[in-house]
């Protein structure tokens, strides 16, 4: 059984832990409004590239004179994994959930006899996947200091995406993040970049015809560059928002229990000192009848 001050020093390290969870909840919750406005903020505009170029895709043949970020290099045998993770952790299971996706992915692409390639975004990411893929991993981003993603952050990640394929160095890269939806939901996404995968090619409405000026391969070779930029960069702000609302539930969760266990520890701290007192009232008892 342990001493007295033995649990004394427990308690008073629970409680100086539950402090710091606490103040680690009340951060995440100040900087979450700002990451969460960020994301919302960034979903339209992404949004309606993606449906602007997938129409203007859909508009045109593809051949040899298209863009290769648009058509592809014709092949899928070499396949690049971005994953997009946080920094830092003490955020639940936001980064084990998005590394998890993506080594899903990994596993099913060497059972079908691809390459694959990693290239990761945060340190947490890199930490997890190079038990595993540390051959693999080209190149690890950091953004340590970096308080608030700007888009010249998701520029900095888009031209060494596009350098490499220029080079010939993969075929496919897909982009792994997490989207936000709540403080207790963050859904880990996957999303093909390059070539891009539009999800609508509708026409335009009322079926009026459009020309365009320049030509649609023009307008796609400069677009597409700055359209991965933006993906890259809602996935990015998507992510600061997801870390901080996992923070906030899970520094949350420990703060309740660590107050649970301060109430057990403090139920069996004063069982333990009753007992030694009745104790030592038995024992001068005894001692005095003794007499």
């Amino acid at each position: 059984m342990a001493s007295l001050k033995e649990l004394r020093n427990r308690i008073a390290s629970v409680k100086a832990t539950q402090k710091i969870t606490k103040a680690m909840q009340m951060v995440a919750a100040a900087k979450l409004r700002r990451a969460q406005t960020a994301a919302e903020a960034a979903r339209p505009y992404a949004g309606r590239m993606e449906r602007v170029l997938g129409n203007i895709a859909s508009s045109i043949t593809p051949s040899p004179e298209s863009p290769r970020l648009l058509v592809g290099t014709g092949k899928d045998d070499v396949h690049l994994l971005l994953v997009c993770t946080a920094e830092r952790g003490l955020c639940g299971a936001f980064n084990s959930s998005i590394v998890r996706l993506a080594r899903e992915r990994a596993s099913r692409l060497q059972s079908e006899g691809k390459t694959v390639k990693f290239i990761c975004v945060g340190r947490k990411g890199y930490d997890q996947l190079r038990r595993q893929y540390e051959k693999q991993i080209l190149e690890v981003i950091e953004f340590k200091t970096v308080r608030a993603f700007a888009y010249e952050h998701a520029s900095e990640v888009a031209r060494k995406v596009v350098a490499r394929f220029e080079a010939g160095e993969f075929d496919v890269c897909t982009l792994f993040y997490s989207r936000f939806k709540s403080v207790i939901s963050q859904i880990p996404t996957a999303q093909q970049i390059v070539p891009p995968v539009f999800e609508s090619k509708d026409t335009v409405a009322g079926g009026a015809v459009y020309e365009y000026e320049p030509e649609e391969e023009d307008i796609l070779a400069e677009l597409l560059p700055r359209n991965l930029a933006t993906q890259i960069f809602r996935a990015l702000l998507e992510n600061a928002a997801s870390e901080q609302g996992a923070r906030m539930s899970a520094m949350d969760n420990a703060t309740r229990n660590a107050g649970d266990m301060i109430k057990k520890q403090t139920i069996t701290y004063n069982r333990t000192r009753q007992a030694m007192i009745t104790k030592e009232l038995i024992e001068i008892i005894s001692g005095a009848e003794a007499l």
